[in-house]
């Protein structure tokens, strides 16, 4: 069975992967591949104070919790993926990177992702 080291890898080697980041709810880092320049543990800290408004905003428009967020920015995406109760997988890409076949895969394989962790 592959690890989570290994998912980590394969999201890593795909084409505009700048970063894939697995943490806590709490925001501590649990594992990381991403190109030099970006700090895995600040990336990781941050991504909590945004999950919770998130919800908030999912309950009010009768949504329901967070499963994936996409954040577009001048350099680039975000895509923050809730895998569980416990676990978070945050996917930084660059502009030029397939974002609709990414956001499938992680859509499509929620539930086996969230199995290695």
């Amino acid at each position: 069975m592959p690890s989570i080291r290994d998912l980590i890898s394969a999201i890593k080697q795909r084409e505009g992967v700048e970063a894939a980041v697995v943490l806590g709810r709490d925001g501590l880092l649990i594992d990381s591949q991403a190109m030099e320049g970006f700090d895995a543990e600040d990336l990781a800290a941050r991504i909590p104070g945004i999950i919770g408004p998130a919800d908030d905003l999912g309950v009010a428009a009768s949504r329901g919790l967070l499963l994936t967020m996409v954040l577009e920015h001048v350099d680039g995406l975000a895509i923050v993926s809730v895998l569980s109760t416990d676990v978070v997988l945050l996917v930084l890409l660059a502009p030029t990177g397939n974002v609709g076949q990414l956001l499938y895969e992680l859509r499509r394989n929620r539930e086996h992702i969230a199995a290695l962790v």
